[in-house]
């Protein structure tokens, strides 16, 4: 990999922030340089806690990896950068098989039925004697859900919930048809 020099990234730096002073427009200057500002607060923020997770002399290297993956700001940074060593689909399953057990104990059910272009589909059923869909155990079920993903997968674009025909049809093998022609 061919990355530019921290020489490069600190001259090209440079550049930008000058021309940034000399935008015309001061909500633009002024919105511009509250997103640098933004960015930086973040990913000072990051440093700070990778380097008191190194730092830490007692954690073994492992626990220290893990803790940082575990840490909501570092992973943010990570994913962005796609350096983030756990897949998508594998958090994705790992947050629905966090929450399965809350599901199950109230009768329900969820399954992640697809994860296609970074749109999962899910297969979410209340439990067959609970009020008959009542919006509020399902909007509970759903926030659940989306809540879990937010965590384990911000790099997820989008969630579709499915009825049990559609789950069924989406997992339903697709056979293609013969083509004829008319000659």
């Amino acid at each position: 990999v061919n990355a530019p020099s921290a020489d490069a990234i600190v001259e090209r730096l440079g550049e930008l922030l000058e021309r940034l002073e000399s935008v015309g427009d001061p909500a633009a200057r002024a919105t511009a340089e509250d997103l640098v500002s933004t960015l930086m607060e973040i990913y000072g923020e990051g440093l700070e806690r990778i380097f008191d997770a190194l730092t830490d002399e007692e954690t073994p290297a492992v626990a220290v990896r893990d803790a940082l993956l575990d840490d909501g700001v570092v992973a943010s940074l990570l994913l962005i950068h796609g350096l983030y060593p756990v897949d998508l689909e594998t958090r994705v399953r790992e947050a629905v098989d966090a929450l399965r057990p809350q599901v199950l104990a109230e009768g329900g059910k969820i399954d992640l039925v697809s994860l296609d272009d970074g749109v999962a589909q899910f297969l979410l059923e209340e439990a067959p004697g609970s009020s008959s869909g009542c919006a509020a155990e399902s909007a509970t079920l759903e926030m659940d859900l989306i809540g879990a993903l937010e965590q384990a997968a911000p790099d997820l674009l989008g969630v579709e919930l499915l009825s049990a025909a559609e789950a069924r049809k989406a997992r339903a093998p697709r056979t293609p048809l013969p083509i004829q022609s008319r000659e």
